[in-house]
């Protein structure tokens, strides 16, 4: 492990101190590496489109919008690539809820989150995406999250 030392003006340090304390953090290491984790994230995201990703979609839908359950699932199936698992729930009379394990390559995941989230009936849309790097050994995949020593790979 390697040790950083960092200065911060007053006002930054103490909005610091105030996330680690409402995160709950046991310290600021583990604050400062999730912060850091974070943002290499999104930098391997737009820095490279066409890499490897998983990804939860989760979206609230209106039960009774015209054939709006129909379409979600003929989306599903035909971007069964990209499809790992569904789960579905109904919250009440009107509303479901379904959450997607999603994997494939960033791009066409994004797409096709868009693509579920701008449905008409369809709200509350949120897409977690984590960059991975992909190695295959000994006849299978292996997944690992993208990071700054694996985004040069």
């Amino acid at each position: 492990m390697k040790r950083l030392t960092m200065s911060l003006d007053e006002e930054l340090a103490q909005a610091f101190e105030a996330l680690v304390q409402e995160r709950g953090y046991e310290n600021r290491s583990e604050a400062f590496r999730d912060l850091l984790r974070h943002d290499l994230r999104e930098a391997h995201r737009i820095e490279q489109p066409d890499g490897q990703c998983v990804a939860i979609l989760s979206y609230l839908y209106k039960h009774h919008q015209r054939q709006l359950a129909m379409r979600l699932n003929e989306m599903q199936h035909e971007h069964h690539e990209l499809t790992v698992a569904t789960t579905h729930a109904h919250l009440d009379h009107d509303h479901c809820i379904e959450t997607m394990i999603l994997r494939g390559r960033i791009d066409a995941v994004q797409s096709f989150a868009k693509h579920i989230i701008t449905q008409a009936g369809v709200s509350h849309g949120q897409l977690h995406l984590i960059p991975v790097v992909v190695h295959h050994a000994h006849g299978h995949a292996h997944i690992e999250p993208a990071t700054a020593r694996t985004q040069r790979v």
